[in-house]
């Protein structure tokens, strides 16, 4: 059973829906000390007729294996990912164009969190992580999401290379952002299906994944050091594209005329 804590996740995790929650734990000094979020999050596991528990906060300590809880933990079935066909047979955005995330490597929750929560804000389709060479979708991911995790479509790939060429036999560009690439990212256009592939932190995109790719992009850097986080990386590029998409859908502005067909690395 999985194990997902804090406040805002797991208010995420019951409003989501997406899987059954066996049960929430409230830390016990709430009886002494009420907490108007915990009471709201009370209320809302009744709603939801999730059953509640106290338990005493080192209790909620041991089971989240960490004391940045926030007084409640709830219990989950495990979670079942999505298969990448799910992804792509889903309807498109609202934009009319698909806008796909695969991640080569993230082995930091945190790093993964962060990305999954801007992938929901930024309204990617879907993201793509391979079963290897990825951290878990565990409880770290779920509170560094602040509980998008719960939202977001995640399919998981056996093998990530084999699944970028699956997902260009769809029409979709593989861009991928590299120190080395050309264009800037700001100069690509995101008007089209994409798939925005992030490297492993430190290393950056496995060769045969960069391989793989229409296009490399770069973030130019003006200071000393030669790339960002993957996470922030990722955020910089995913709200470029949405930005582009929706100044392409105000009549009369400068991107909303049609774009002329790109021709790709693999062309």
């Amino acid at each position: 059973m999985d194990v997902l804590y804090g406040l805002h996740p797991v208010e995420e995790a019951i409003r989501a829906a997406s899987r059954p929650l066996d049960h929430v734990a409230i830390a016990r000094e709430r009886e002494a000390r009420r907490d108007p979020r915990l009471d709201a999050l009370v209320n809302l596991c009744r709603a939801a007729k999730i059953r509640v528990t106290i338990e005493p906060r080192e209790q909620l300590t041991r089971h989240a294996r960490t004391d940045q809880h926030q007084g409640v933990v709830a219990f989950l079935r495990e979670r079942k990912l999505l298969a990448l066909e799910d992804l792509l047979d889903a309807p498109a955005s609202p934009t009319g164009h698909r806008f796909f995330l695969a991640l080569d490597g993230v082995e930091d929750p945190h790093n993964l969190g962060a990305l999954i929560r801007t992938a929901d804000g930024a309204g990617i389709d879907g993201v793509i992580l391979p079963e290897r060479r990825s951290a878990p979708l565990n409880a770290t991911v779920a509170k560094s999401s602040a509980g998008a995790s719960e939202h977001v479509r995640i399919a998981q790939v056996v093998n990530l290379t084999r699944a970028l060429e699956a997902v260009k036999k769809r029409n979709v560009w593989i861009v991928g952002l590299d120190e080395r690439g050309t264009p800037d990212y700001d100069r690509f256009d995101f008007r089209q299906d994409c798939c925005l592939v992030l490297g492993s932190e430190g290393a950056g995109l496995h060769e045969l994944v960069k391989r793989t790719c229409d296009h490399l992009l770069r973030i130019p850097m003006a200071g000393s050091v030669s790339s960002l986080n993957v996470s922030v990386a990722g955020a910089v590029v995913m709200y470029e594209a949405m930005r582009q998409r929706r100044s392409a859908s105000i009549p009369g502005s400068a991107e909303s005329k049609p774009s002329k067909p790109r021709k790709g690395l693999g062309s």
